[in-house]
């Protein structure tokens, strides 16, 4: 059975080309989830026609990728993170945490796209390569830093004090009841 596909499909082809598969295949799979089309000559017409549109709305992403690339390509990301004395994390910095610190800089970037082999679980300036378009990828500066021993027991003090104004808050009210 010939079939039009809608949708690239992998070890079978790309969008817009005719290939011929089993009948089974196209009938269970490929046309239930609208991967591919019967091929008619009406069908090839508004294939056709889709394939021009998705070659523009392509070149369209890619031009917008290029120019996100271009605003990205110096920025550089801070973490601060606990770490022991041979400069290993206590955890690591994964591509949802460079998301994340993305996002709170005003650029949205998937967490898929961001190629990160393995976190990173070491202090230190580290280079993570965005694929923002299918040909278009940049790349960011992650500069991982020791969090400052003297911020920790200051954190603490004001923790332990936050509970205490709580309890004198809760005090009060029940004092006017009375």
């Amino acid at each position: 059975m010939e079939v039009i596909l809608r949708e690239d499909v992998e070890k079978l082809g790309a969008r817009g080309q005719m290939v011929k598969v089993t009948p089974g295949y196209a009938r269970n799979f490929l046309l239930p989830k609208k991967l591919a089309v019967i091929a008619t000559d009406s069908n090839r017409k508004i294939v056709e026609q889709e394939r021009q549109a998705a070659l523009r709305r392509d070149a369209k992403e890619q031009s917008d990728a290029g120019e996100l690339a271009k605003i990205m390509s110096g920025l550089t990301v801070t973490f601060v993170q606990k770490a022991g004395e041979n400069d290993q994390l206590f955890g690591s910095v994964t591509a949802k945490d460079i998301a994340d610190a993305l996002e709170a800089q005003k650029y949205t970037v998937d967490r898929r796209k961001i190629l990160l082999d393995d976190p990173i679980k070491t202090l230190g300036e580290h280079k993570v390569t965005i694929r923002l378009h299918r040909d278009v990828n940049t790349e960011v500066n992650v500069h991982v830093k020791k969090e400052d021993a003297a911020a920790k027991p200051a954190t603490k003090e004001d923790a332990a004090a936050k509970p205490a104004a709580k309890e004198d808050a809760a005090a009060k009210p029940a004092a006017k009841e009375e």
